[in-house]
């Protein structure tokens, strides 16, 4: 094992991120719970929190290549041009989840998110309005502390789904609201906390 191997094993991590395979460490230490402001990495892990439903993360993480390169590396524009063949195709591609709901729902979605940002300039200044541009950052003691979803994630759900929005309910969302840092649920005793008392670009 090399000096940085054992440096990044004996981190202390997130309950779900401590026993995880590299990946997953690496997307704990250098993603979740950070602000996420470019629009096209909004609509990346909204489209893959939407297709993770009934199934691991992990899985999700090793399929995000192919997702980037089956939905146009998540150009919303590109995406909500996609047609019924283009969808057919996808439904045939071994290196995304192949469920005929979840690829349709991903392209009606890419049109609301157009119609999001036409609207507030933005989909970042969208999302974080429900938030007056304030992360919420929580420090839960153990995993027991960590909801499935909040009273912000029921508003935000249900707003996306009066705007069109599909695999958004509440659980799905609020994990979206972890991964892209507008909550902050990293453990009070992992690393990333500690170092959070320094600016970390939010």
């Amino acid at each position: 094992m090399t000096r940085s191997q054992a440096s990044t094993h004996a981190k202390q991590r997130c309950h779900w991120a401590r026993d995880a395979d590299p990946q997953m460490q690496r997307y704990h230490d250098e993603e979740w719970g950070r602000r996420v402001r470019d629009d096209r990495r909004l609509f990346e892990m909204l489209t893959l929190e939407g297709a993770q439903a009934g199934l691991s993360w992990s899985t999700i993480l090793r399929k995000r290549a192919a997702y980037r390169r089956a939905f146009a590396e998540f150009d919303p524009d590109k995406v909500a041009r996609f047609t019924a063949a283009r969808c057919a195709q996808l439904l045939r591609d071994p290196g995304i989840v192949r469920n005929r709901l979840k690829i349709a729902s991903t392209v009606s979605n890419a049109r609301s998110f157009l119609q999001v940002q036409r609207e507030f300039g933005s989909f970042h200044a969208y999302l974080w309005s429900f938030v007056r541009g304030r992360p919420i950052v929580r420090r839960p003691r153990s995993r027991r502390q960590v909801p499935a979803r909040t009273a912000l994630s029921d508003r935000i759900s249900k707003d996306l789904k009066q705007r069109g929005f599909r695999f958004v309910g509440t659980t799905i969302v609020y994990a979206f609201l972890q991964a892209v840092g507008v909550v902050d649920d990293h453990a009070r005793d992992c690393f990333v906390s500690r170092s959070s008392r320094s600016p970390r670009g939010r």
